[in-house]
C-alpha cells in the first residue's frame, strides 16, 4: 500500500511531533508499505526519515506553488517526487494516488487535507479508503464538529474517519481496514 501522511509542517528535531511522526514512517515501512507526504519539512521530513532508515519508500508529492511562497525545497530522505505546479494538483494527488491516509496533528492545511480526502470519498470521486486521525486533538475537533453540525454529517459519512491515540494505533487501524475491505 501507499499510505499518505499528513501533518504541520512546524515540528523540528527532537520535538515530540516531530519524534511521533518519525515512528509513523518507521512503522509503515517496517510493514512493507510506501510512504506519501507533501515532501517537505516537519511531519513530513520526519515520516520520510523514519520510512527511509527503515528500507521504505518515500515519495513527496512537491509543488511550485508552495516553493514560491516560501523557501522550501524537497527533504533529503525521498526515494522519488511528484511534482505538480499547483497546491490543488498536489492535493488531489495526496489524496487519490494513496491506499490509505493518516494525519497526524496539523494547522490549516492538514484539515484541508482532511476535509477533502472524506468529502472526496463520500462523494465517490475516489475510492473509498481509510483515514485515520492520529491524536487525540483530532478526535476532538470533529467531535465539535459534529456537536454543532451534525445534522448535515449522517451516520454514515462518520464511519468513514477513524481515531488513533498514537502511530501504532493508526497503522493498526489502516490494517484493520484493508483486512475487512478485502
Amino acid at each position: 500500500m501507499i499510505i499518505a501522511v499528513f501533518g504541520g509542517s512546524a515540528p523540528r528535531p527532537g520535538q515530540p511531533a516531530y519524534e511521533e511522526a518519525l515512528q509513523l514512517g518507521r512503522l509503515i515501512a517496517q510493514s512493507g508499505h510506501s510512504v506519501l507526504t507533501g515532501g517537505y519539512m516537519g511531519t513530513m521530513e520526519a515520516v520520510s526519515k523514519g520510512a527511509r532508515e527503515a528500507g521504505g519508500a518515500v515519495i513527496g508529492a512537491t509543488c511550485v506553488e508552495i516553493e514560491n511562497f516560501r523557501p522550501a525545497s524537497p527533504n533529503p530522505y525521498l526515494t522519488e517526487e511528484w511534482r505538480f505546479h499547483s497546491l490543488a494538483d498536489r492535493l488531489y494527488a495526496l489524496c487519490s494516488r494513496c491506499d490509505a491516509a493518516v494525519a497526524l496533528p496539523g494547522g490549516p492545511g492538514t484539515l484541508a487535507e482532511i476535509a477533502y480526502l472524506w468529502n472526496h470519498i463520500l462523494i465517490r470521486a475516489i475510492k473509498e479508503k481509510p483515514l485515520v486521525l492520529c491524536g487525540s486533538g483530532w478526535q476532538r475537533v470533529i467531535t465539535a464538529f459534529i456537536d454543532e453540525f451534525g445534522a448535515y454529517v449522517p451516520e454514515h459519512d462518520r464511519r468513514l474517519l477513524r481515531f488513533a491515540e498514537n502511530p501504532t494505533g493508526a497503522l493498526n487501524a489502516v490494517m484493520q481496514w484493508q483486512a475487512t475491505a478485502n
